[in-house]
This record gives structure tokens, C-alpha cells and sequence, in this order.
């Protein structure tokens, strides 16, 4: 099960980094190993050290728990209650997110999801 966790870990991390065009040497330096650590990280032959999930999850502008979502546990069922906690996570991060940008983006913002809702109305 362990190398089945570091594997699912690694997975996350290069999901993640990829996501956001960053390279292995730039997260690296951000947690202060070498390129080579991220690279046993992201194939899970390393497990990560709750620290360094930390230091990920700061630098990666994600949740803790962004590392351990969608992990199947020993009995073969995924954590639905980790899910919600996950979800919560998310929803704070996205609402302290919007509250730091201008009015301007904010309206912008406001101005595509009603665009959104009146597509779905009509189409």
C-alpha cells in the first residue's frame, strides 16, 4: 500500500506542476531539494514527508488535502468524507481568491457566470 501512496503522491505533484508550466528545477529550489528528489517524488520510488507536502501544497497554491483526493484506501473505497473536507478547502481558497481582486475582475467575473446561467437557461 505505501508504494501505491508515494506513487498516487507523485502522481498529484506532477498533475499539479504541469498545470501551472512550472519545471521540476523551479519547484525544487521552492522546497529546497534537487530536481532529482522531485523526479523520485513524482515516479513514487520517494515517499514526500508531511513537511514537504506542506511546502508542496504552499507552493502549489493548493490544499493539503489536494495531495491525498481521489486516493483509494486499503479496502478499496475512496474517502468520501475527505471529499467534503476537500471540497470546503476549495471553496475558502477560490472565496479569500476573489475577495483580494479588484472590482473590476470581480465584475468581470460576475459577468461570465451570468452568462453561464442564462446559456444554460436558453440552451
Amino acid at each position: 500500500m505505501e508504494g501505491n501512496f508515494n506513487s498516487h503522491l507523485g502522481k498529484k505533484l506532477r498533475m499539479r506542476r504541469l498545470a501551472l508550466g512550472l519545471t521540476q528545477t523551479k519547484v525544487a529550489q521552492a522546497i529546497n531539494v534537487t530536481f532529482q528528489q522531485i523526479q523520485k517524488y513524482e515516479k513514487g520510488t520517494n515517499g514526500i514527508s508531511s513537511l514537504r507536502i506542506m511546502q508542496l501544497a504552499n507552493f502549489l497554491k493548493v490544499s493539503v488535502l489536494y495531495f491525498f483526493d481521489d486516493f483509494v484506501n486499503h479496502s478499496g473505497e475512496s474517502n468520501e468524507k475527505q471529499k467534503i473536507e476537500s471540497d470546503n478547502l476549495n471553496y475558502s481558497f477560490l472565496a479569500k481568491l476573489f475577495a483580494n481582486l479588484s472590482e473590476q475582475q470581480k465584475e468581470s467575473i460576475l459577468q461570465v457566470l451570468k452568462n453561464t446561467i442564462n446559456l444554460e437557461k436558453t440552451g
